[in-house]
């Protein structure tokens, strides 16, 4: 049975992990002039980062629970939060040509 403390370690988890994703992913979005830029570099140096906060939260500060398989720790804590971030990012937020930012004066 799954103790309600690794069940909550694990969902904070998911949590940071799919935050990190999305705004990576609109970081990216914004940053780079091509569509396929944003698209390769977010499913390859995202994954890559999720695997060392993986290791860093689930290792070193013990949360979480066991999983049962790598499968599953690569489903649940990388795959998922990865689908989650880029599907916020791309349906729920706006598209970065849209949005208006406010001029900035210079000063000399």
């Amino acid at each position: 049975m799954v103790s309600l403390a690794s069940a909550v370690g694990l969902l904070l988890i998911v949590g940071v992990h799919t935050l990190f994703a999305a705004v990576a992913t609109r970081f990216f979005r914004i940053r780079l002039e091509t569509q396929w830029g944003a698209v390769i570099y977010s499913l390859l140096l995202i994954p890559v980062a999720l695997v060392g906060s993986t290791i860093l939260l689930s290792g070193v500060l013990g949360l979480g629970g066991d999983l049962g398989s790598r499968e599953m720790v690569l489903t649940v804590v990388i795959a998922l939060p990865l689908a989650l971030g880029y599907t916020i990012d791309v349906f729920w937020m706006p598209h970065p040509d849209e949005i208006e930012l406010p001029e900035t004066t210079e000063n000399r």
